[in-house]
């Protein structure tokens, strides 16, 4: 069993990772029914909750059938990250998580995010702080470290949990590489190895096959596996996973009955939850992975990605489900 803070988890749990636009309410429900342990927020500015900017404050929604769910926050100025926290609180989440790893520039640029990994003790004096702060468990989510010649994840991830910190998922590439290369996992083993280390150490990134998930847990000993990028579009690969843990056999992927359902439920939550407009345009990245190969397709995922009308988007779904209702998925 695998627990972060007091709350019990399944052996190498899948955790839903933060991404921006991507893992709202809407998505989070659909990836919670397909199997994911643990699902977080998109990431939220504590600059942005302390002026109660309508946007940051929006995504502190969750619901009770998300649990348990994380908010994470970022940012690097102490007093605004500690008001931050007081304000998640109300939102009752079961874990805070802070973002120290995100590439982005205009976050790196503010030392927030991945920017935090060239100054290391502000790193542990914010996590310190904001431990000392709450009373839920706090979990960190960040890099390698700054670039290749930087990397000292081992000694960051103990201090970090030498200041309080229940969990850390740890994205195998350095800030320079961005989302280029491949994920190097074996320096998220070494930390997972630190016989000083007794906290969970989830890994994140290229974990986009079963087979993946099953090297992440066999070869490197990780706790569990952070999923982001293959589940956009794609909410059963979290269920597709934990069928070949338990079979080592992969499961027929979904029909494309069971596709165009999943992508207008999607839609449908994400108009109710945001309203038509943002609703249509925020759920458009996942389509062309919610339609993968399904070939002559490109004219239906135009309308779909082009279109601001929500019946104009329901019409296309129906169409995709009365052509291709034969079409089977390999």
């Amino acid at each position: 069993m695998v627990k972060i803070g007091d709350i019990e988890l399944n052996d190498f749990p899948l955790l839903l990772a933060p991404m921006e636009d991507v893992s709202d309410p809407p998505f989070r429900a659909l990836c919670k029914e397909q199997g994911a342990d643990v699902v977080y927020t998109e990431f939220i500015s504590s600059e942005g909750l302390i002026r109660d900017a309508a946007k940051s404050v929006q995504k502190l929604d969750i619901y009770e059938k998300e649990r348990p769910v994380g908010i994470q926050i970022f940012g690097a100025e102490l007093d605004s990250m500690l008001q931050a926290v007081d304000i998640v609180e109300q939102s009752n989440p079961d874990i805070i998580d802070i973002n120290f790893g995100c590439p982005v520039k205009k976050v790196v640029c503010k030392n927030a995010g991945a920017g935090i990994l060239r100054d290391i003790p502000l790193m542990v004096k914010l996590t310190e702080e904001m431990v000392k702060r709450t009373k839920l468990p706090v979990t960190v989510k960040t890099r390698l470290g700054w670039d290749s010649d930087s990397i000292k994840i081992v000694e960051v991830a103990e201090r970090l949990q030498d200041v309080g910190i229940k969990a850390i998922s740890i994205h195998g590439r350095t800030r320079v590489q961005m989302y280029k290369g491949e994920a190097d996992w074996a320096p998220i083993a070494a930390v997972k190895n630190n016989p000083r280390m007794n906290i969970p150490v989830f890994g994140n990134g290229d974990v986009d096959t079963p087979e993946a998930a099953v090297k992440m847990r066999d070869e490197f000993g990780l706790d569990g596996a952070m999923i982001g990028r293959a589940s956009i579009g794609y909410p059963w690969f979290f269920k597709e996973v934990k069928h070949y843990f338990k079979t080592g056999e992969h499961l027929a992927p979904p029909t494309i009955e069971e596709r165009v359902n999943a992508a207008r439920r999607h839609l449908e939550m994400a108009i109710d939850w945001k309203g038509e407009k943002l609703g249509v345009f925020e759920t458009r990245r996942h389509y062309t992975n919610y339609f993968k190969g399904i070939p002559h397709f490109k004219d239906h995922r135009t309308k779909m990605v082009t279109s601001d009308d929500a019946v104009d988007v329901f019409a296309a779904f129906d169409e995709v489900l009365e052509k291709f209702s034969d079409y089977v998925f390999y």
